[in-house]
């Protein structure tokens, strides 16, 4: 019977979280706080992560205590591009898709508190661990010591070896190309005296990307997904994904044409997120 990898779920949560996954963030919170009576919801809002704290009492909700408990499960996470957090805390309610906007418009009467803070940025050593660690196989899934494991680790090995050395003779053969094509390209510099088409020198990198139509191609493939989507973790893609498209229609500017139409399908996108993040804790 062939070995297969088996990926632990609350392990691949934890990584999409690492790498900025709003709905994984919202799972690795709930969980850590469920003991507390609290539940969370997120989303990001002009770059910073907003997130509601809701409990069925007001001292489940006590700010000097839940302000650091969220802080350590963030910066123990350290969500790639996640810095400034602002922590919003009320009674808990009846299921609101656009409570942000409801807290934005009347804040005195929707919140107990509301406190914003910076997490600390992670060394390159602890991102480097944490990646590290991300994809070491579970012990407990397939012998280290299996036959096929040791020379799948020497066909690897074997492979990075011999693709180093073609890199080598590849990076030695062109810097001998250069050089020995070097002079008949300043001879035929110095024989031409018509100046290059401004077309000719605008840099690719120079056309910038439209966040409109990138958003469109996203909820397009994400509607696919979220047809075959099953597991926990597929679902948390999909609500990853539908935030993504959001984020990109928020950065249409006012004075875009389109943006009336990206503005409502900021909300239907983010509503789209939230449905699928019902669906992955719906799974488990």
């Amino acid at each position: 019977m062939p070995e297969r990898t088996m990926v632990d779920p609350i392990n691949d949560i934890t990584r999409q979280a690492r790498q900025g996954s709003v709905a994984a963030i919202i799972q690795v919170l709930n969980d850590k706080l469920a003991n507390a009576g609290v539940r969370t919801r997120a989303m990001f809002d002009q770059g910073i992560l907003q997130i509601l704290c809701e409990a069925a009492k007001p001292e489940q909700l006590e700010q000097t205590v839940l302000v650091p408990e969220v802080r350590q499960i963030l910066e123990s996470l350290q969500p790639r591009s996640v810095r400034r957090v602002n922590i919003n805390s009320r009674i808990v309610r009846e299921q609101q898709l656009l409570w942000l906007e409801e807290i934005n418009r009347d804040p005195d009467n929707q919140l107990l508190w509301s406190e914003e803070i910076t997490l600390a940025k992670p060394s390159l050593i602890q991102r480097f661990a944490q990646e590290r660690q991300a994809i070491k196989p579970s012990s407990n899934l397939i012998s280290p010591a299996s036959p096929r494991i040791r020379r799948e680790k020497k066909l690897f090995w074997r492979g990075l070896v011999g693709g180093a050395s073609l890199s080598l003779f590849l990076l030695l053969l062109g810097g001998a190309l250069y050089h020995w094509l070097k002079p008949a390209s300043q001879s035929a510099n110095q024989s031409t005296s018509q100046p290059a088409s401004p077309l000719a020198s605008a840099s690719p990198a120079a056309v910038k990307a439209d966040p409109f139509a990138e958003a469109v191609r996203l909820a397009e493939q994400t509607v696919g997904a979220g047809q075959s989507a099953q597991t926990t973790s597929e679902w948390l893609n999909v609500a990853s994904r539908w935030q993504r498209a959001s984020d990109l229609m928020g950065q249409i500017p006012a004075t875009d044409p389109r943006y009336p139409t990206a503005q409502d399908r900021v909300q239907r996108y983010r509503q789209n997120s939230e449905e699928a993040q019902r669906k992955a804790q719906a799974q488990q």
